[in-house]
């Protein structure tokens, strides 16, 4: 399934679980004016079709006091996709990313001391085949941390598909 296969209600129900994700089954039908089973049957769809998961966000106060640790990573051109595969296996990684510009790679995580920041740049990551050079930037205080930074939304110009 890709995103081209989802119709106006499926977009509809993916923005309202966005919004509250606890929302029950009969409020999102009542709202979208379908029955209850239309909506219990569209989201298993979703789920199983890996086009939605829900999950809990955690904020950064319950791993302690720890540390949000950056690093741009430098990498040969032709090695960017194996490295981004091999960081992401890293269990202390949760973001990765592949970039244009002064990175060729960007990871995050969070880190309850810099010491183990340190090891994993020097004894995992500066070892991988490809990796030139790593900078890592620590963050002192975080103004503003939007959990759902990363969330996915439609395409603003897709097609109108009707609902089933």
């Amino acid at each position: 399934m890709t995103a081209d296969d989802l119709d106006d209600l499926d977009h509809q129900i993916i923005e309202t679980l966005a919004q509250d994700a606890r929302v029950s089954n009969r409020q999102i039908a009542a709202q979208l004016g379908v029955t209850e089973g239309t909506i219990r049957s569209r989201i298993k769809r979703l789920q199983d079709e890996r086009m939605i998961q829900f999950t809990v966000v955690t904020d950064f106060r319950m791993a302690g006091s720890p540390n949000l640790v950056m690093m741009g990573i430098h990498a040969d051109a032709n090695r960017v996709a194996a490295l981004a595969k091999k960081l992401s296996d890293i269990p202390a990684i949760n973001c990765v990313v592949v970039l244009l510009g002064r990175y060729s790679l960007f990871a995050m995580g969070l880190f309850t001391s810099l010491e183990a920041v340190n090891e994993l740049i020097h004894k995992k990551i500066r070892t991988l085949e490809g990796v030139r050079d790593v900078e890592m930037l620590v963050s002192v205080r975080n103004f503003k941390y939007n959990v759902r930074l990363a969330r996915i939304t439609p395409a603003k110009n897709r097609p109108s598909r009707a609902r089933t």
